[in-house]
């Protein structure tokens, strides 16, 4: 099932994991996610999100793993969302107890607002940036994760 969200600056359309990359395949050309300066769509989502669940998987992310996530803005946070599940790991909010969780993700902007018991990827930072533009954007493989990944 599709859920739209809509404000007056971005849409953000969500759906399960396993959609993305048949939506992908079927209408890669389909907007994916929206906001006022930035379209991504859904051929491009699912390359983002292969090249950022790459970099998730190398700080320990795999099936089970809490990821704390602090990301606001509507491209980043989708990404960051398809990317985590990409991985088999479990997303938490940062504002909600995120006692197990190994890291986090979020930006410089948010950065000073979260504890610092985790260690956190920031998104904007240019090693990650440099890491993240010169990643593979080829499919998650189960032998990248560690395992095989079932999703319902």
């Amino acid at each position: 099932m599709n859920t739209l969200i809509e404000s007056p600056a971005e849409t953000v359309v969500q759906l399960r994991p396993s959609a993305v990359s048949a939506l992908a395949v079927n209408d890669p050309t389909a907007v994916a996610v929206s906001a006022a300066d930035c379209e991504l769509t859904f051929r491009e989502l699912d390359l983002w999100s292969n090249r950022l669940a790459r970099l998730l998987l190398a700080r320990g992310a795999g099936p089970g793993v809490r990821i704390a996530v602090a990301v606001t803005p509507a491209v980043e946070a989708t990404v960051t969302e398809w990317a985590i599940a990409k991985t088999g790991a479990v997303a938490v909010a940062a504002g909600t107890p995120t006692h197990g969780a190994a890291f986090g993700v979020t930006t410089k902007a948010q950065r000073g607002e979260l504890a610092d018991s985790l260690g956190w990827l920031l998104l904007d930072d240019r090693s990650t940036l440099v890491h993240y533009m010169t990643g593979s954007d080829a499919p998650i493989t189960d032998a990248e994760r560690g395992t095989v990944l079932k999703i319902a």
